[in-house]
């Protein structure tokens, strides 16, 4: 089966070659991308042979009955209605529609096993694409940027698809309608041969002219297509910020500009397909007004049969219309293969979060996070963003992080669940070097509270069940009771099944913290890392969360990123960053008497008295 899925993507790659022949700037063995088409189809045919197998049979069979209907057409005129034979016409009229009846069989089934093999071949991209995007670290994200990787699985994955599914159409029944049409037509007719040798090569000189204006369309096309998908989410996203900026004409004029760029490409492909498809029928109502003028005049002289020229007139038309089919394949095929090539960029992307070859999924201290001599450095940089971290929690403490804007803070808390790899030294998690262990047994460990809390499309109960599917609705209440958010909920039309939109655009930014912070609970993980996930809250709603957590939770190990200093004075540490170094670590009362730049924050928040 897979020597099927070979030959099909063989058959797309033999007609590059020959487009090259015809248009040389597109060598399928210069340009990577055709390549990458011909390996991924490949790929993700094989498995599907079998159905691949049924379109070439099932194709095959149909257009030999195509072939073959011209000739039976030729039999009823010449044998039955010149001498008037009425039975024959009858007879070779059932036949006709039989083969006819047998043509439109195959044909569906053939167009049907054709579209389930490119649907598979669409899930399974997508699958594999979702699941390299899925296992990426922040560093990867951004590398592609989150708009170009939902193009990428999106658009570039559909255009691969739709080249599958008119491969195994057009590509398998072109050659067999060319080269069966010009061996039949020459058998019914020698002479009128050279009528074949004039329009098909006038046909494929027009198709390579307007194909070869194509392909560089095609591909500035797909790359405005990103523009427009980025600006889109872009503004989208900072809607808040260009509002607030009086920034909507501006935004609009640039999105304008991206968006006349597809116009403009647009364009200037429908007026190529408007020049194609006229020239095409010009070229071949030309032939056949050919076929019937020297014809005719062979009919008269008695040297063809009038069957025969009916014959040898569809024959052409078959021709032709398997040139045609081979040359809107041509059109196709470079722009899946920079499709081919943009998804095959995200596939053979390696995350930076190597797996263990060992992993561990056992942690012989639970709660437990060490930092030894941490260091971190983002790619390209001088320096690094954090070095020479060291400290530890311990299971059931309170471990704060405080320094000013650009410290290192969140790169420090993203260490904790491996959104990042340490560049030096080391991050234990439960006695675990977190390089070492299971992530999926490292992430169940850890509840995160990110600085920009997600909510879900759903409900409150599905956004909070998100950490544990099989929590009880007593235990979501338990979790928002803790987080402050059970009075607000129960006031929400339909409680636990109240509607959140995605975003959690529905609810304020407290309530959003809240329910963030429920479903960090709900997961029950052994440590608890917040990333300044009280910033929204009033100072009395964040007291009495604090207290909730302290209380209900005082086995669960406790990470806080805060801005506020009010948040982190009764924690059991507080570890203060200065431009990425570590420059303290103690209590908050041991910090204002032995710690400049600490004292300096609490002044800044609390004023000169409690800094002293």
């Amino acid at each position: 089966m897979s020597a099927v899925a070979t030959m099909m993507t063989g058959t797309v790659f033999a007609t590059l070659v020959l487009q090259h022949r015809l248009n040389p700037t597109l060598d399928p063995h210069t340009q990577p991308e055709y390549r990458v088409l011909f390996k991924l189809l490949v790929r993700y045919l094989k498995p599907y042979g079998w159905l691949l197998a049924g379109v070439l049979v099932f194709q095959f069979g149909s257009a030999l009955a195509s072939l073959y209907l011209p000739s039976l057409n030729a039999d009823i005129i010449d044998n039955g209605v010149t001498k008037g034979d009425t039975a024959y016409i009858w007879r070779a009229g059932a036949v006709m529609l039989t083969v006819s009846f047998g043509q439109i069989v195959a044909s569906i089934i053939a167009t049907y096993f054709a579209a389930k093999a490119a649907m598979r071949l669409g899930r399974d991209v997508r699958d594999d694409v979702f699941d390299r995007v899925s296992g990426f670290s922040e560093r990867e994200v951004s590398s592609f940027g989150a708009g170009s990787l939902i193009t990428r699985n999106t658009n570039d994955v559909q255009q691969v698809q739709m080249l599958a599914m008119m491969s195994a159409t057009f590509l398998v029944t072109a050659p067999l309608l060319a080269i069966g049409g010009i061996i039949l037509a020459v058998r019914q007719s020698v002479s009128l041969s050279w009528l074949i040798a004039v329009s098909v090569p006038a046909l494929l000189i027009v198709a390579v002219l307007v194909i070869s204006r194509m392909v560089p369309l095609f591909r500035r096309y797909q790359e405005r297509l990103d523009v427009v998908n980025r600006i889109m989410r872009e503004q989208l996203t900072g809607i808040r910020v260009i509002r607030a900026f009086v920034r909507e004409p501006i935004e609009e004029q640039r999105f304008r500009g991206a968006n006349d760029g597809i116009l403009d490409i647009g364009r200037r492909v429908g007026s190529l397909f408007v020049l194609l498809f006229p020239a095409v029928m010009l070229i071949l109502n030309i032939t056949v007004i050919g076929v019937i003028w020297f014809g005719g005049q062979k009919v008269d002289s008695g040297e063809v049969q009038i069957g025969t020229l009916f014959a040898f007139m569809q024959y052409v038309m078959l021709i032709l219309s398997g040139v045609m089919m081979a040359s809107f394949m041509t059109m196709m095929i470079p722009r899946a293969a920079v499709s081919a090539e943009r998804i095959g960029e995200v596939l053979a992307a390696d995350s930076s979060l190597a797996p263990p070859p060992k992993p561990v999924s056992a942690f012989p201290e639970p709660g437990r996070v060490e930092f030894a001599d941490a260091t971190f450095t983002y790619p390209g940089a001088e320096q690094p963003v954090l070095a020479g971290i060291r400290f530890h929690a311990s299971p059931g403490e309170t471990v704060a992080v405080v320094g000013s804007t650009g410290a290192g803070k969140t790169t420090l808390i993203s260490l904790i669940p491996r959104l990042f790899d340490v560049t030096g030294g080391a991050v234990r998690v439960g006695g675990v070097d977190v390089r070492q262990a299971d992530l999926d047994a490292l992430w169940r460990t850890i509840g995160l509270v990110p600085q920009r809390p997600f909510l879900f499309s759903g409900t409150v109960a599905s956004n909070l069940r998100f950490g544990r599917e099989e929590a009880t609705d007593a235990e979501l209440w338990h979790a928002l009771e803790i987080a402050q958010g059970s009075d607000f909920v129960a006031q929400m039309e339909g409680g636990l099944d109240a509607h959140i939109a995605q975003g959690g655009t529905n609810v304020s930014g407290g309530q959003r913290q809240r329910l963030a912070i429920a479903r960090a609970i709900v997961h029950r993980p052994q440590i608890l890392v917040f990333d300044d996930s009280f910033s929204a809250l009033d100072l009395t709603t964040d007291a009495r969360l604090r207290q909730a957590l302290w209380r209900e939770l005082p086995e669960v190990t406790k990470i806080v990123v805060a801005q506020r200093v009010s948040t982190i004075t009764d924690a059991d540490r507080i570890v203060v960053l200065d431009d990425g170094g570590m420059v303290g670590l103690g209590t908050h009362e041991e910090l204002l008497e032995s710690n400049e730049t600490y004292r300096e924050i609490v002044q800044s928040q609390l004023g000169v008295e409690a800094g002293r």
